[in-house]
């Protein structure tokens, strides 16, 4: 799924919390919501930017853009719901996605993960390290950089294409040696 980066982000200062919420809600929650489904992402999205905003004083546009930070918020808070995450990829790998959905855009997710995360790719997904983890799906669901990752995370750039080349390897050696991101294999 593409990420369409915000035309016009706010200043890289939390003086205006509303015009940050304005500018990035809508990606952070499709990056969550991916991650832990549609309802846990509603709390976690919102619990995103308020501790953002509590730690606005700490926010150092030198060390990291904002949305790289907001990213980085996102992704130590769907840390706490990693559990929940793993039992649904592997939920995924045993039942499959649910037959209908309410929402237009459950559906839409639906569809991308039913056609990107089948039950093989799901269960290689579930069994990465979260470091590995975090870094291939801030890729791939979240469209963010090497740099934006490494700076999200707090880690170098080099362990970031570490993490991914080792995640990559591992999925790539569950599915067969199938790249999912090749013809459709299934």
């Amino acid at each position: 799924m593409a990420v369409v980066p915000v035309e016009h982000p706010p200043d890289q200062r939390l003086d205006d919390f509303s015009a940050v919420f304005d500018a990035y809600f809508d990606e952070i929650h499709g990056y969550v919501a991916q991650r832990l489904g549609p309802a846990p992402a509603e709390d976690v999205v919102a619990e995103t930017f308020l501790v953002a905003f509590r730690k606005r004083a700490r926010f150092d546009p030198a060390k990291a853009a904002m949305r790289s930070w907001l990213y980085g918020i996102a992704t130590n808070l769907v840390h706490k719901h990693r559990r929940a995450e793993v039992r649904a990829l592997r939920a995924m790998t045993r039942h499959g996605l649910p037959a209908t959905l309410p929402s237009h855009e459950e559906r839409v997710t639906a569809q991308v993960s039913a056609e990107s995360l089948r039950s093989e790719l799901a269960e290689a997904v579930a069994r990465l390290s979260q470091g590995q983890r975090d870094v291939l799906l801030l890729t791939a669901l979240a469209g963010l950089t090497h740099e934006e990752i490494a700076a999200a995370l707090g880690i170098s750039y080099g362990t970031v294409g570490s993490r991914l080349n080792r995640a990559r390897s591992k999925i790539r050696a569950a599915l067969g040696g199938v790249n999912p991101m090749e013809a459709d294999h299934g």
